[in-house]
């Protein structure tokens, strides 16, 4: 799990259930996160709960800071959890790519060439 891991809310009560289902979602996408990356990572998730048009919106914030880039999302929703789900799909997604984007390419074409090796075999 991210060590560096903020959670805050405006507007909303954080209870014990809505913690433990932050946490379980949001902070397990350091899988995602290369090791050497891990000791640096900074989660911030802001939850914000407003009416607009008479509707109840639940926002939910999530900034990841990683070194060379900071990625930053946001969804809205009638539903927190909801909200929290959509953020966990767009992270993993982003962290996919910054991971591809920041990984070493001689590795990658090393596994690439193990894996074709023994696919001939």
């Amino acid at each position: 799990m991210i060590k560096k891991f903020e959670l805050s809310a405006t507007h909303l009560e954080i209870d014990d259930k809505l913690k433990k289902y932050i946490t379980k979602k949001i902070a397990s996408v350091d899988k995602y996160i290369s090791r050497h990356v891990r000791p640096s990572a900074h989660l911030e998730v802001r939850l914000k709960e407003h009416r607009a048009n008479g509707q109840r919106q639940s926002v939910c914030d999530v900034t990841l800071h990683l070194p060379h880039e900071t990625i930053k999302i946001s969804e809205s929703t009638q539903n927190i959890f909801a909200s929290v789900d959509i953020v966990e799909a767009k992270l993993k997604q982003q962290l996919r790519n910054y991971k591809e984007l920041h990984t070493n390419g001689k590795r990658r074409r090393r596994l690439f060439a193990r894996a074709r090796n023994t696919a001939l075999a």
